[in-house]
């Protein structure tokens, strides 16, 4: 197999006698499958070499049994379903013929790895899949070296596939085997482009998985200005011709034939059948990227698969292969397959109905709270548009989307390109909502300093998952963008502390057409309006407004005053919140002056980190002796520029005034509860009330050895 020529070899087995079935379907083996009482295989495997020795009908046992263990234990600890039982196959096959961990496997994004843990060795850990202690709900390094490289974003393995093809010839490594499996919807990331022109360019050997699903977006299928079809036109023409029934008419035909001809006339025809899949496919696109194309076969078909992922293992050729597989997501699993997103992450569930286990109904999500607002404020200006980054559904955008679709733009996973294509926009006039999540707009940070920034366009960012996320663990902590972006000139910086403001900040950030805005908030729920009456206190005799309301660019406000008017400065303490950090700032000022008589302590929301609001701090400099900013951030961020202002207005210079900062500690946090991160992380209220009684003098601090 030394030329891309005698690769044609590796397409799927000839022509069987026609049948009723059409092409395009792919394998329904397990549609319906019968849960297996027991697991007899499964139970046999404790590392991949187990499964070396098995046939293909044992596979297809194995698959069945571990489909189901997926599926029951997901069903106990939640996490991510659908792509983790779409991948079932993919799994058993490339675990039977490559041999990792010498052989490396990387999966992008890596949330389809639930089989692979359990193959490698980390089944009985699956009850802890996702929990606070134990193995995380993505591949990690460190957890086992079966897990090729960590992951959690989206684009990497053709990039890290190549590394270590790189590495393994360089180093005279004897067996060079390394595979990326890599989505449809991870496909659309610019890096994999990157990535794929390099490894063609350089002829470094590695196979390419395309799992294409047809589910690019979570969850594909909300209405936008491109229709409701997945957001990529690569994914569309692969899903609609590569199985269509003249293609696969052609290439039967072209196989059978060649044989029939002598040499020269086999080599001519399979450069007709090279061409022909370039232009009835798209293979071109790969191949010009100096990738040998096979496809498109059925992921989940084992009886083709294993012998072609065999003829590539044994292949002496160095130039990279990508292999169109196609999958449905949520395979075997009657209710994933039928959700609109595939049960991609679900709660904990009823297995025999797939209903999901959310508990009692609460507050809206703050995501749904920013949707609906926007949705309002779009219906009073028809210059508004969303756009997201193959997220709809946890930005909010599928909302939106279903009132405005043609108002609506999903990108695919290109968050790069999102905020460009949001810079021209406003340059235009339109007024761009660009919703991601924190942690992914880190991918398109270029794009905010060169193309936003420095242009000072009306982009407003709309940044949910700040601060800590629970499950998901850190690699979708929102924890760093106070610090990346509180440096970047002619941003607006704004963070909301309740239901209420985060309304108000989307009617403020709509209303700033003289520079770039940016409104970050974290995963969660509203209060609920007891909470915001008694706590916060809201005077809201008609409950929670039904719009929000401006407010003035750079002032925070005063939510708490102590009723200890007499307080001297030396026993007052100000707690400078930003963002929803707030609630435990205010329960902790609370039982600070329950359980001590002399400290009185002011509670105040700083609501913008840019601009700063200058004369509050100021005041709350002159009326008390120490404050305290809290944040859900990283270092870098909001008590960074308190401190900073505070320095160079001459603030600390006459000794009186104590500060001390808390965020997010230096540290990555695995998943777990986001309380328990928070507790952890020494954020809870307990915590500011501690470092209040210390900063007061009112607890010993531990004297260093």
């Amino acid at each position: 197999l030394s030329s891309p020529s005698s690769l044609t070899s590796l397409a799927p087995a000839p022509a069987q006698p026609k049948s009723s079935k059409s092409p395009t379907t792919l394998h329904n083996d397990f549609s319906t499958p019968t849960p297996p009482p027991s697991t007899p295989l499964l139970d046999t495997i404790n590392d991949p070499s187990d499964l070396n020795g098995l046939t293909i009908p044992q596979l297809k046992q194995l698959s069945n049994e571990l489909r189901w263990d997926v599926i029951r234990s997901v069903s106990k600890t939640g996490g991510h379903l659908g792509s983790s039982l779409g991948v079932i196959e993919m799994t058993v096959a490339l675990h039977h013929v490559f041999d990792a961990p010498e052989d490396k496997i990387i999966w992008d994004v890596s949330h389809q790895c639930y089989p692979h843990k359990i193959l490698t060795g980390r089944r009985s850990g699956m009850p802890t899949l996702r929990q606070l202690g134990g193995i995380s709900g993505f591949c990690k390094m460190k957890e086992s070296p079966y897990d090729a490289m960590g992951a959690g974003h989206s684009s990497t393995s053709i990039s890290a596939a190549q590394g270590y093809s790189i590495a393994k010839q360089m180093l005279n490594k004897p067996r060079n085997n390394c595979i990326a499996v890599i989505g449809d919807g991870a496909i659309t990331g610019g890096m994999a482009y990157e990535a794929m022109n390099s490894a063609g360019y350089l002829k470094n050997r590695m196979i390419v998985i395309l799992n294409d699903n047809g589910q690019v977006s979570l969850p594909t299928g909300t209405p936008s200005a491109g229709g409701t079809g997945a957001a990529s036109s690569l994914s569309a023409t692969t899903s609609q011709i590569l199985v269509s029934k003249p293609f696969q008419d052609f290439r039967e035909v072209a196989k059978g034939l060649s044989g029939l001809f002598p040499e020269n006339i086999q080599e001519f025809n399979k450069k007709i059948d090279e061409y022909a899949r370039g232009i009835v496919s798209g293979g071109t696109l790969f191949e010009e990227l100096g990738f040998y194309y096979v496809g498109p076969l059925d992921g989940h078909d084992l009886d083709n698969f294993v012998p072609i992922l065999e003829k590539l293992r044994d292949s002496p050729s160095n130039k990279p292969v990508l292999l169109h597989v196609k999958t449905i997501k949520g395979k075997g699993y009657a209710p994933a397959e039928a959700a609109s997103d595939k049960m991609h992450g679900v709660a904990k569930f009823d297995v025999a109905t797939g209903v999901q286990f959310k508990g009692k109904k609460g507050p809206p999500s703050l995501t749904s709270i920013f949707a609906n607002e926007l949705v309002d404020v779009a219906t009073e200006d028809r210059t508004v548009v969303g756009i997201t980054a193959a997220m709809p559904g946890g930005t909010g955008m599928d909302i939106f989307g279903r009132r405005f679709p043609k108002r609506t733009f999903d990108v695919g996973i290109a968050e790069q390109h999102a905020v460009t294509m949001a810079s021209a926009m406003a340059a235009e006039g339109l007024k761009p909502f660009v919703c991601i999540y924190s942690t992914f707009m880190q991918r398109g940070y270029d794009q905010v300093v060169h193309d936003v920034a420095i242009q000072n366009l009306p982009v407003r960012m709309i940044l949910d998952r700040a601060g800590l996320v629970g499950n998901d663990g850190p690699t979708h902590h929102g924890a760093y963008d106070l610090s990346y972006l509180g440096c970047i000139p002619n941003l607006i910086i704004m963070a909301p502390s309740d239901e209420i403001e985060l309304k108000n900040m989307i009617r403020t950030a709509h209303g700033i057409d003289e520079s770039p805005s940016v409104v970050r908030y974290p995963r969660g729920t509203g209060y609920g309006v007891e909470k915001l009456k008694t706590l916060f206190g809201y005077d809201l005799p008609e409950g929670i407004p039904s719009e929000g309301t401006a407010v003035e660019v750079g002032k925070g406000r005063i939510v708490r005053t102590s009723s200890r008017s007499n307080a001297q400065r030396k026993d007052k303490v100000a707690i400078l919140s930003f963002g929803t950090r707030l609630h435990e700032s205010l329960l902790a000022a609370n039982d600070l002056e329950e359980v001590d008589s002399d400290i009185s302590v002011t509670v105040a929301d700083a609501r913008f980190m840019k601009p700063l609001d200058i004369d509050l701090v100021r005041s709350l400099a002159s009326s008390h002796s120490a404050i305290i900013t809290v944040e859900e951030n990283s270092r870098g961020g909001f008590g960074d520029a308190v401190l900073h202002f505070l320095s160079l207005d001459g603030l600390l210079d006459a000794g009186d005034l104590r500060f001390r900062p808390m965020n997010l500690p230096d540290a990555y946090f695995e998943a777990g509860p986001q309380y328990e991160q928070y507790e952890n992380a020494g954020l809870n209220a307990k915590h500011i009330k501690g470092t209040v009684m210390k900063l007061m003098g009112k607890t010993a601090v531990p004297q260093l050895a």
